[in-house]
């Protein structure tokens, strides 16, 4: 045996062991030699040996990132005795000291900004939405509302990366790819983790940097990072093979290609090498896959009109809503849509309209829409951004314009499907919404939450990297939600 070889085996904890073996990327391999009939044949699965844990509400998720932090106050957080306080300063009595921004610590006031929005009550548990989410407020019994996350980063770049990794330093696993590890695939023929980018309407607003490092596998193997596929041309680069080159003849290329690999594994024992060759096979698997998957002309009628015109559009949000719902019946693991632009420091009555008309019809419809087809029960959906915006005003206040800076110390989402308990309104906060006063939940508690509706005990998937258990959630402590369960 090679020394280098060697010394990898001898490294390999018992758990790596068979949590590498068990993910079937020889058998892959092997079925990929048999011909292009007997590799499209192979079944689904990989996977940790004994998860998940136990019966999972949920066997799939979506997740709709919403870039930039939605104001809670002026979307899910109805606070009206803010009307009275216009341009009155904030209380040193509920701000307590708070860490600022750069953007506002040079302010010598933090006036009062009232939503200039109204809000009604809605659905069994009379949740408080605003006027701009109106398709929204139409799901409001297939919705739980949660207004009391909290986060540790008051910046974009951590707060994203601790939503999307459990941890504001970058280089850790996303949630879609310990579900992928931790789970498997449910399919032959796509990633178990895919990625679409929306476009925005809001082109003047400050618009966050998103990377790869989002959606990474970080330590675990590199076949468990997420697939992003694009919205314009081709939704996957070089999807189709070059002029004269037969898909017999393709499938001859990468069986040499493959033939070269095992021999480098052979030698020196490298795990990533097992990757390649599984990422090899997808690859060639999704030059078939991929363009059913994004033709949309047998979608009925009925569906175009249910999501809208832009459902047609490459590249919306709308669309990408549309192939969310398409991906999951397909047996994709784990969608995740990024819409950016959420920023709303300064005119956020011209910007945030826009952008709740973005996203309001499509997330209606993807919730309903898995519904009329029985898939919402074991699919979770998740809508929110990294962290919230303060009652205070950024800036200039006017009556009608006003800005909102960054505030970890309260914001709001909304679940649906997967176990979520439907209609559900979870969680207060002050009058200011500022300060949780009840059912806080931090974001690694929402973490912890959404893996065991899943099926998994967050406690329990980890992954042994530079000496340490990496874990989702990290080693602080982490609790599970019941009350936003079914």
């Amino acid at each position: 045996m090679h020394p280098l070889t060697h010394e990898r085996i001898r490294h390999l904890t018992r758990r790596q062991f068979f949590g590498r073996t068990a993910t079937g990327l020889g058998g892959a391999a092997l079925a990929s030699l048999l011909g292009a009939p007997a590799a499209s044949a192979a079944p689904a699965g990989g996977g940790l040996p004994g998860l998940p844990h136990f019966a999972p509400r949920a066997r799939r998720a979506i997740y709709l990132f919403m870039v930039g932090a939605p104001s809670q106050i002026d979307l899910f957080d109805y606070k009206p005795k803010m009307a009275d306080l216009f341009d009155k300063d904030i209380p040193d009595s509920i701000r307590m000291g708070q860490r600022l921004t750069t953007m506002t610590s040079g302010q010598t006031r933090f006036p009062i900004a009232p939503s200039i929005y109204g809000f009604r009550q809605y659905g069994p548990g009379g949740a408080w939405i605003s006027e701009l989410l109106p398709w929204t407020a139409r799901m409001a019994g297939d919705i739980a509302i949660v207004r009391s996350l909290h986060t540790d980063a008051i910046n974009h770049e951590p707060a994203v990366t601790f939503m999307n990794t459990g941890s504001q330093i970058a280089g850790r696993a996303c949630l879609g790819s310990w579900l992928s590890y931790g789970l498997g695939s449910m399919n032959d023929n796509l990633p178990a983790f895919v990625v679409l980018h929306a476009r925005h309407s809001n082109p003047k607003s400050n618009v966050q940097a998103i990377s790869a490092r989002l959606w990474s596998s970080g330590p675990l193997p590199a076949e468990h990072s997420g697939v992003a596929l694009r919205s314009g041309g081709d939704a996957v680069l070089y999807l189709g093979d070059p002029p004269g080159v037969t898909r017999d003849r393709r499938r001859a290329m990468l069986d040499g290609v493959q033939a070269l690999h095992r021999t480098s594994f052979d030698q020196v024992g490298d795990p990533a090498i097992q990757a390649r060759i599984a990422q090899y096979e997808m690859a060639f698997r999704m030059q078939a896959s991929v363009p059913e998957l994004t033709d949309l002309s047998g979608e009925p009628e009925s569906v175009n009109a249910l999501y809208g015109p832009e459902a047609k559009e490459p590249g919306t949000f709308a669309h990408s809503a549309l192939m969310a719902r398409r991906m999951i019946e397909r047996g994709v693991r784990f969608v995740q849509v990024y819409h950016r632009g959420w920023d709303q420091h300064g005119n956020l009555p011209r910007d945030l309209p826009q952008q709740c008309r973005d996203v309001d019809r499509a997330g209606y419809a993807l919730v309903q829409d898995l519904k009329v087809r029985g898939l919402l029960d074991d699919t979770l959906v998740i809508w929110g951004g990294e962290f919230g915006r303060t009652v205070y005003c950024q800036g200039a206040l006017k009556r009608d314009d006003y800005g909102r800076d960054h505030h970890p110390r309260n914001f709001a989402m909304w679940m649906a499907g997967g176990g979520v308990k439907a209609g559900l309104s979870l969680g207060e906060t002050d009058d200011f919404s500022y300060n949780i006063t009840k059912d806080p939940i931090h974001v690694r508690d929402l973490h912890a939450t959404i893996l065991h509706l899943l099926g998994i005990d967050h406690r329990r998937l980890g992954f042994k990297f530079q000496g340490l258990d990496q874990r989702l959630t990290g080693v602080e402590p982490a609790h599970v939600v019941p009350a936003l369960m079914a």
